[in-house]
């Protein structure tokens, strides 16, 4: 039977003097939206600790517009910290929304955002320290649904069997629809599997156990998905077509405690057409779509007087690529004069990054610039389509430097497919030529100041890429191409960081693998596998134990190329880009050809905009 709506703080408040940060577990804070006494009420949890979880844009959104719907009630939770979980377990209480206290059990509905591969232990502790069954199999009438979505669902196998539906795509409008649904069927009687047959029917949404995956011959290393009673062959992703009539300032909850990312956020365009041949969000945002000028900001101005922030960051996949964002910053710059207030761009296209735009973005205050070559040599960039040069980098290092900035950091992947140690020598010649620009340009009484950063990634093979059947390179390799970087590097002021092998190498495997590596995924929570993204809670012999358990072969599965012609475990998930486009992607990165971008010249054919019913909308023309 469902537990009773109740406020249980009084429960976890004794164990508040306990733990780190109590602040991530009291409510109160200014701008909350829920209504308990809603006749619908659905929790949106995000998968790791409260400041990390809270200035998340997608659950943002989602709280805003669920919030809006008459009948529907939208709490928020996040995943206790290992002590808070801890004390939880020992004491008996369960995991409880922020806003009322109420154990997530009682919600209708549970929605878990899935940011990343490492965040799918967490899923897991979510589920048992609310205590709902973990696989969907086992729960009952009684439990809530448990809904997915979030960017890393475009291979939703590995973690299939623990969510009841699993939404692809933009939430705004589909995640109201399905609570809807939801709420409709359970008023009229219907039974559990009755209500997720239904939703299967509503576009964009996958339901696990309609689908039989099969194996064998033919079937590929994972097997494929094939759909039951009627459920559809292919789940395209949802897309919203007018993004402009969408709200600007979702957020509206000021936290007690400091996050991540302490600024008011303005998503100001959605999608990117580079077509970076290894960037997954590039393919599955798609469309581009932007807000106009007057929007952003009128949003701006709106959203620092409801906040009270001293920082403004505009955000996308690539703001610079916005039509209108050199005029954007100009008339913010105007109106935030003398206030004090940062306007921020989270990363920099380098070959749309010159003297008036770096000029526009410095503001009043300027931190450090971004900017993300990728890899080393002009060959390579090619390979990945990045289609950017080094006179870009030194074009746009320049003109910061010239324009004030004293720290620059280049962000890098290693592991691409046809890397060789030249191009890993080529990143740091790169980083030790941006440094002596900045030396050349900087006076010398601020020398001092200088900073020049290298950060470092590994490739990870993504679904929906062109990169998609590439095999990743083996870790031991992996760490020799990172000392090669490191001892490449010239001159001791440029600090080089990377990311480690070990958890690339699981997110290659969590990335890669079909609904067999469920059964992984549980056995390395049993070990203690939590908080994963954490570098001191990530512990890879958990993870090689269970893969032990299970028979797997961690290795193999993150480092065997897929054959072109077997079905891949992801291939009834759609983002509306075709797979035979990213074939002929696949092909051309191969022959070193790159591809426009189709919102500069024409179309690519990539498939997004017949497929979806959607196209590209520019509120401005290209410069």
């Amino acid at each position: 039977m469902r537990i009773a709506y109740e406020n249980r703080f009084a429960d976890i408040e004794p164990l508040l003097p306990r733990v780190e940060k109590p602040s991530r577990y009291i409510d109160h804070e200014w701008g909350t939206l829920s209504c308990p006494d809603a006749d619908y009420r659905i929790c949106m949890i995000y998968p790791d600790v409260y400041e990390v979880g809270l200035p998340n844009q997608g659950i943002a959104i989602l709280y805003s517009v669920l919030n809006a719907q008459e009948g529907i009630s939208c709490e928020r939770g996040y995943v206790p910290w290992v002590d808070m979980a801890d004390l939880m377990r020992e004491a008996g209480v369960p995991l409880l929304s922020l806003e009322g206290a109420a154990p997530v059990a009682s919600f209708d509905a549970v929605g878990l955002h899935i940011p990343h591969e490492m965040a799918v232990t967490n899923l897991l502790e979510t589920l048992d320290l609310a205590g709902i069954p973990l696989r969907a199999a086992d729960r009952g009438e009684d439990d809530p649904l448990v809904f997915a979505g979030g960017p890393s669902v475009y291979n939703p196998e590995p973690y299939a069997p623990f969510i009841d539906a699993i939404l692809i795509g933009e939430g705004e409008e589909h995640l109201p629809q399905v609570c809807r649904e939801h709420r409709e069927l359970r008023d009229a009687g219907a039974s559990r599997a009755e209500i997720l047959r239904a939703l299967a029917d509503i576009p964009g949404t996958y339901v696990p156990s309609l689908y039989e995956v099969k194996t064998g011959e033919g079937c590929g290393p994972h097997g494929h998905a094939v759909p039951l009673d009627g459920a559809p062959e292919i789940v395209h992703k949802r897309v919203v077509a007018d993004f402009g009539v969408t709200d600007p300032v979702p957020q509206s909850v000021v936290p007690f405690a400091q996050l991540v990312h302490d600024r008011l956020s303005i998503e100001v365009l959605r999608g990117c057409a580079r077509g970076c041949r290894f960037c997954q969000a590039g393919m599955t945002y798609r469309p581009v779509r932007e807000r106009t000028p007057d929007q952003i900001v009128s949003a701006v101005v709106s959203g620092l007087k409801r906040t009270g922030y001293d920082e403004v960051s505009l955000t996308s996949l690539s703001t610079t690529d916005h039509s209108c964002c050199a005029s954007v910053l100009e008339r913010l710059n105007r109106r935030l004069e003398d206030t004090g207030i940062r306007v921020s761009i989270p990363s920099q296209r380098l070959d749309s990054f010159g003297i008036d735009m770096a000029a526009r973005v410095a503001g009043e205050k300027k931190g450090g610039l971004t900017f993300a070559p990728e890899a080393g040599s002009q060959r390579l960039r090619d390979i990945i389509n990045k289609n950017v040069t080094e006179d870009d980098l030194e074009r746009a290092t320049r003109a910061a430097f010239e324009a004030g900035w004293r720290r620059c950091k280049l962000y890098f992947m290693m592991g691409l497919p046809g890397e060789t140690d030249e191009d890993i020598v080529a990143i740091a010649e790169l980083a030790d030529r941006t440094y002596e620009l900045a030396r050349e340009v900087v006076p010398p009484a601020q020398r001092g100041g200088i900073s020049v950063s290298v950060s470092c990634s590994v490739f990870i093979p993504k679904a929906s890429t062109p990169f998609q059947w590439c095999a990743q390179t083996p870790d031991d390799e992996v760490k020799r191409r990172q000392q090669l970087l490191i001892h490449s590097v010239r001159n001791r002021a440029v600090r080089v960081h990377y990311h480690d092998a070990d958890t690339s190498l699981l997110e290659a495997v969590l990335s890669r693998g079909g609904r067999d590596i469920a059964p992984l995924i549980e056995a390395a929570w049993r070990r203690g596998a939590r908080f994963d993204a954490w570098t001191e809670q990530f512990d890879l012999s958990r993870w090689e134990e269970a893969a032990t358990e299970c028979g797997i072969d961690l290795r193999a599965v993150a480092q065997t190329p897929c054959d072109l012609d077997d079905p891949l475990p992801w291939d009834h998930i759609s983002s509306g880009v075709s797979k035979g486009y990213l074939l002929r992607e696949y092909r051309r990165a191969l022959a070193g050809e790159t591809t426009p971008d189709c919102t500069r010249t024409s179309c690519t054919g990539c498939g997004v905009c017949p497929t979806l019913n959607v196209s590209n909308v520019l509120v401005g023309e290209r410069k």
